[in-house]
């Protein structure tokens, strides 16, 4: 860890730092053609990419430094996402197709009112606690059970996997009022303000690198305090913790929730930046890129998942751009690569490099 955090990574954490934050300024303060301009569709993008980022910290907390490998982050994400959406849905207000105060999807399926789960819905600062607390507490029982029952390895991964799978085919259904397989979009209005307005997405992009440098911080000093080296020691041996005295139980169900909580905050942030939420984000599939995005940046290191999202996702928008049809071959090329050529990731291999420079320059 004390290489990664160096006197010369934190002037690289700084001053990408200042980078990422300068950008929306510069699409505010100058117009379209200038050559300061940074594009709405930019700002849109590496919002996304941040809220992708945050989930691949999550992620790293419980596998890189617990050795849990969950396939099943995406549920968590989406349910983030879901809980904010619910009030942006109930911004639109009016403004709908069917100009009621429900949302388009029920009018259509002939819904009178709202299910209770709705209930309160309209309240902002409700949904934020629902964004904390809906996948924390699916996180906490399901992982109470799992962790108490001695579940780990690949049988943890699989029902994690099953789990996701699972909510997504109850998301699918119309009649669980959460939009079937449209899922939630059409937002209008956040607090009252335009989501599509330039300021708003500048705002939202700008809480969004807040709360990445804010997670990277916690996840930070939870693995270089006492309780980080626990977690290690579960993902190292957890069967010799067990034997010096320390029940790995509540160490493994913390770090789980808190995971969960994280993702979570990833979602809420994704969908208003976005403009979509839907049952697809649950799909197995992309909680396997979260792992993907881990392993290539590096996992255990908490700035190599950052940077892997950041990475794997930005090759994404330029494959599915120019070769739509071949993005799911890349993405396994490129994690049998790492696997087999670069198992420590990009972090590794700058750190081989390096390490083959300085071996050269010693006489």
């Amino acid at each position: 860890m004390s290489k990664l955090y160096s006197h010369r990574s934190w002037i690289g954490i700084v001053a990408c730092t200042a980078i990422l934050a300068l950008l929306p300024i510069l699409n505010l303060a100058f117009p379209e053609g200038h050559a300061l301009h940074v594009s709405s569709y930019a700002i849109a993008l590496i919002g996304k990419f941040m809220c992708y980022a945050l989930a691949a910290l999550a992620l790293d907390l419980v596998w890189g430094y617990t050795g849990i490998l969950s396939l099943g982050h995406g549920v968590f994400f989406a349910l983030g996402g879901y809980a904010h959406g619910m009030y942006l849905m109930r911004a639109i207000g009016h403004d709908g197709v069917y100009q009621s105060d429900l949302p388009d999807f029920m009018v259509f399926l002939d819904w009178k009112t709202y299910p209770w789960y709705w209930s309160m819905t309209d309240n902002y600062w409700y949904c934020l606690a629902l964004v904390v607390l809906v996948p924390g507490v699916l996180a906490f029982v399901f992982g109470f059970f799992a962790f108490r029952s001695r579940i780990k390895g690949v049988y943890f991964s699989i029902i994690t996997q099953a789990m996701t799978f699972a909510f997504m085919l109850l998301f699918f259904r119309n009649n669980t009022g959460f939009g079937g397989n449209n899922g939630f979009t059409d937002f209008k209005r956040i607090l009252g303000y335009s989501v599509s307005a330039p300021s708003t997405r500048a705002v939202l992009y700008l809480i969004t690198l807040a709360f990445l440098l804010g997670a990277l911080a916690l996840c930070r000093w939870i693995v270089g305090s006492k309780l980080g080296r626990v977690l290690q020691a579960v993902r190292d041996s957890e069967s010799r913790l067990m034997f010096i005295g320390y029940n790995p139980l509540g160490f493994k169900l913390f770090v789980w929730t808190l995971s969960a909580v994280l993702c979570g905050i990833a979602g809420a942030l994704y969908v208003p930046q976005v403009g979509i939420i839907n049952p697809s984000e649950m799909s197995p599939g992309n909680s396997i890129e979260m792992v993907v995005w881990a392993a290539v940046g590096g996992r255990g290191t908490l700035i190599g998942p950052i940077l892997g999202a950041f990475t794997v996702n930005g090759l994404k928008s330029w494959f599915t751009g120019a070769f739509p049809d071949l993005w799911l071959f890349a993405l396994g090329a490129i994690f049998i690569l790492v696997t087999l050529a670069m198992p420590d990731g990009l972090l590794g291999l700058a750190r081989r490099i390096k390490g083959l420079k300085q071996s050269k320059e010693t006489p």
